[in-house]
């Protein structure tokens, strides 16, 4: 099965940058029909045809909502411009994603306001207190990622751009940041303008166990490795048919389930 382009899923001339290249025009919505879908499920021997045809359609209706529509393009459209910063605005998203692990967006992006500055310059004991103040559940923890996650600070972007896709840097971040899970990696690129990645989150999970595609012990437990890029191949050919990435179709997979657009 040949993947489609990446590009403007409307005609808004949003660009979907693929890793390393930024610009590429791909195809407007539209996909290729309901029963290709369906017969990519089936010749990759993966139960969840029918389940992958419910979801493509309770998407599309996302899609033809246009207030729907036009939050989740504002916000890709933010993600694309912290792709082309760098610096302390990479590492404030580092920040959020180290606090999002077993805990809410919300209650990250609470703490993260809180701390402020303190992410770049703060003790572990001032992280701390700020996260205490902010009424975060695991405030030493987080602390003392944050602050052993500064070693990055300098040199954040250049370290991940310099893998040749998403796939690569997510592992990469998986080893080397404490704190940072295969969910968490994948949130961070995503909120970085590397869209072809999933962030399969207890949400996430929830939806797809009741459309059918993945079962109750399964939506339970958050993947790691190689079950996690499995359960995000699931994914992949909705997004195909849809035109859109895969952390696009994220974003409405999570309003569908919480009635929010967060990063």
């Amino acid at each position: 099965m040949k993947p489609l382009n990446k590009g403007i899923w409307n005609i808004t001339p949003i660009r979907i940058p693929d890793f390393n290249q930024v610009g590429k025009r791909g195809v407007i919505i539209g996909g290729r029909g309901n029963l290709h879908l369906e017969a990519v499920y089936d010749e990759n021997n993966t139960s969840g045809g029918h389940a992958a045809l419910r979801l493509l359609e309770l998407v599309r209706r996302l899609m033809a909502d246009p207030n729907i529509r036009s939050l989740i393009e504002h916000r890709v459209r933010e993600f694309l411009e912290i792709r082309h910063r760098g610096g302390e605005d990479w590492f404030r998203e580092l920040a959020f994603c180290l606090l999002t692990a077993n805990s809410s967006a919300e209650s990250a992006l609470k703490a993260l306001e809180e701390l402020n500055t303190l992410i770049y310059h703060g003790t572990r004991g001032e992280i701390e207190e700020a996260l205490r103040r902010s009424g975060y559940r695991f405030p030493r923890r987080r602390a003392e990622y944050i602050v052993e996650a500064r070693r990055l600070l300098p040199g954040l972007k250049p370290l991940i751009e310099r893998f040749k896709n998403p796939k690569e840097a997510r592992r990469w971040l998986v080893k080397s940041i404490r704190g940072i899970g295969w969910k968490e990696a994948s949130h961070l690129l995503r909120n970085l303008g590397f869209l072809d990645v999933a962030i399969l989150d207890r949400h996430i999970l929830r939806m797809l166990n009741r459309i059918g595609l993945i079962d109750e012990a399964e939506a339970s437990k958050t993947p790691q490795g190689r079950r996690y890029e499995e359960l995000e191949e699931l994914l992949r050919p909705v997004a195909e048919e849809l035109g859109i990435p895969l952390g696009v179709l994220d974003l409405y997979l999570w309003y569908m389930e919480t009635g929010k657009v967060l990063k």
